[in-house]
């Protein structure tokens, strides 16, 4: 494994300077390499991180109190064992459900990183994965393939260097965009665009000098500023419509060469993606909302057998102690006896009516959410046969949130109907053309008799 594809290092950033074909020079910023992670959990974080996870819900974190309050022997008079079990039955299932997940979201991650490219390594191309790519470095697409970083547009097989993109994984827009390489960098390239001698290209581009000083990593889509300056101090603008963004498809393009600007977590994808962190759904909080009443109610009942002690010991439970004898940490005093003994017994009827707060409730729940996401995998009805792809939860842990939709907003009628329009009938001249349904919805010509 090469752990130098999985190394993070950041660093504050206000300007980014980017040497074209350098790597020296590159690598003294410590700019992000290419690699991604969309995981929760590693194998260091994954202990600590989902046990804070877990007791985040109140439930888990009554029974860890009420744990800590059966290891006071004074107080109580059940075994700790009664509350390890199935406390520790339901975090050892709520984490193995999420290291299942986590699992699933690092081989997706891997396949991502492991995805091939095209990067020139001095006058030749060599495949390398995505992971092993850097800012800097220049790399080749080919029509169809996914952008594997932010890219700046050099020169494509089109004229005047330019390019298109489908960015529908960037803003759900499936038209095509138009990207245009800068003239000064194009034009090196034209006559060998046409004659797609790319042996020439690559020795051509692996001359390139030149600097590029931009803005700082952000997510912004739609803007990027810029400047390009050649090694005899001219200097050209860069904007967004020379970028070619990560997420992006290259398509009705044979091929491009791009240079990459930001790479990994600093691209404008990860940068809108956030981080992964601990999502509650309606129902987990209408359970503690719940949990918060029960425990309430638990309080209440305890409170009341607290104040019938406090008044029992008070008055009868003094004279009684030949036969109940007292502790020998207890007060001789009637009055602070009786309230020391009516504060313990609060206690430990605390632990005694613990069952009140139902910790099997979140085992069945998780347990349904499991059952679901299997349902939904199955599902024929959201098979898409056209794609061949099936329905996928990718988490166990939202499945409900699906059915909690109340508002749906459009900015246009395409992101609806998937932007297909099909022709039904018009009249032109009085005389009418296309199709009429009838009452089973089949189609039927119309003809002049219609």
């Amino acid at each position: 494994m090469n752990l130098n594809c999985f190394r993070k290092q950041k660093q504050k950033e206000d300007r980014r300077r980017i040497k074209a074909n350098d790597s020296v020079y590159n690598s003294k910023f410590n700019y992000a390499n290419n690699a991604v992670s969309t995981s929760k959990y590693n194998v260091f974080t994954f202990l600590p991180k989902n046990l804070f996870e877990q007791f985040q819900r109140l439930a888990n974190a009554y029974f860890l109190v009420l744990l800590i309050l059966q290891l006071i022997p004074q107080i109580s008079s059940l075994n700790p064992i009664t509350t390890i079990l199935p406390l520790s039955c339901v975090l050892i299932l709520k984490a193995v459900k999420d290291l299942f997940d986590d699992i699933a979201r690092h081989r997706s991650d891997n396949m991502v990183n492991s995805r091939p490219t095209l990067v020139l390594r001095g006058k030749h191309l060599k495949k390398e994965k995505w992971c092993q790519i850097a800012v800097g470095d220049i790399i080749k697409l080919q029509n169809d393939d996914f952008v594997a970083a932010d890219l700046l547009l050099l020169t494509s097989s089109e004229p005047h260097g330019l390019c298109y993109i489908e960015t529908a994984e960037l803003d759900g827009e499936t038209n095509l965009k138009v990207r245009q390489a800068l003239s000064e960098t194009a034009n090196q390239f034209e006559i060998a665009s046409h004659t797609n001698d790319s042996n020439y290209i690559n020795a051509e581009m692996a001359k390139l000098d030149f600097t590029i000083e931009c803005e700082a990593p952000n997510e912004l889509l739609n803007e990027f500023e810029g400047a390009l300056k050649w090694r005899d101090g001219e200097m050209v603008s860069l904007n967004n419509d020379n970028m070619l963004l990560r997420g992006c498809r290259l398509r009705n393009t044979k091929w491009c060469y791009g240079l990459v600007v930001f790479a990994g977590s600093d691209t404008k994808l990860m940068k809108n993606g956030g981080k992964t962190s601990f999502n509650q759904t309606h129902i987990d909080k209408l359970l503690n909302y719940l949990i918060i009443g029960i425990v309430i109610f638990l309080f209440t009942m305890c409170a009341i057998c607290t104040i019938a002690c406090g008044i029992w010991e008070s008055l009868r439970g003094f004279d009684f102690q030949v036969y109940l004898p007292w502790e020998s940490f207890i007060s001789r005093d009637r009055d602070t006896g009786s309230t020391v003994i009516a504060l313990l017994v609060f206690l430990s009827y605390l632990i005694i009516l613990n069952t009140v707060v139902p910790i099997s409730l979140y085992v069945s729940v998780e347990f349904i959410r499991s059952i679901q996401s299997l349902w939904i995998n199955w599902d024929s009805k959201m098979y898409y046969e056209k794609n061949d792809i099936p329905a996928k939860a990718r988490t166990t842990t939202l499945n409900e949130e699906l059915g909690q939709i109340e508002y749906i907003f459009s900015d246009k009628t395409g992101t609806l109907t998937q932007n297909i329009m099909t022709f039904n009938k018009c009249s032109i001249n009085g005389r009418l053309f296309g199709y009429i349904y009838d009452s089973s919805n089949n189609e039927l010509p119309i003809t002049d008799d219609t």
